[in-house]
């Protein structure tokens, strides 16, 4: 197909060039109309005429061969996508049949060369009732309020105060240590209430 697309080239070419050379050179057109005895008015008509036909012969064969060079190449580029894209899908299972390989081959490694693990600490819950430990907030001794113990239920979990004698305290689940224990110096300076 590319050989004749060629050969048509170059007799659009050639055509071409011939055309322009009996259309700018008014010597050169007689000649050659002499030469093949289209000589006069009905000569040069004639000679016009075939130049005519031979020129949309040309320019017939020119479209034909360059629409079917395009056909074959389009078709020729949808294989080529065809086959890469089959060759992009193999290459895709290739890479996760690898992967799964590989991750089968750690698990196996891991678990043949890991060392025993020691169990986990148990913890032990106790079945009865426990009774509430005193809550130290800014003393070494319990905090008391007339002469009762004050426990962590009676204790606002920031370690103030409460205002509102309404609002009832909730038990501290994570005891407060950005308090630190007083000293014994601090102690008795400590204002009574």
């Amino acid at each position: 197909m590319l050989a004749l697309k060629r050969i048509v080239t170059v007799l659009v070419m050639v055509y071409l060039l011939l055309a322009l050379l009996f259309i700018f050179s008014p010597a050169t057109r007689d000649t050659f109309a002499s030469t093949f005895n289209l000589s006069g008015d009905a000569g040069l008509t004639a000679f016009y005429y075939t130049l005519f036909i031979i020129g949309a012969i040309l320019l017939a064969l020119h479209l034909i061969t360059e629409n079917m060079d395009s056909a074959l190449l389009r078709r020729e580029t949808t294989v080529l996508n065809g086959k890469i894209n089959e060759l992009k899908a193999k290459l895709y299972d290739h890479q996760i049949d690898q992967r799964e390989r590989e991750f089968q081959q750690r698990t196996v490694t891991t678990t043949t060369t890991a060392a025993p693990v020691a169990p986990a600490p148990t913890t032990v819950y106790q079945s009865g009732p426990v009774a509430p430990a005193p809550v130290y907030i800014d003393s070494a001794i319990p905090t008391t309020h007339s002469g009762t113990v004050t426990t962590a239920h009676d204790i606002n979990q920031t370690g103030y105060q409460q205002t509102d004698p309404n609002l009832t305290n909730a038990p501290a689940q994570r005891p407060q240590s950005s308090i630190p224990p007083a000293s014994a110096a601090d102690l008795d300076n400590r204002p009574t209430v």
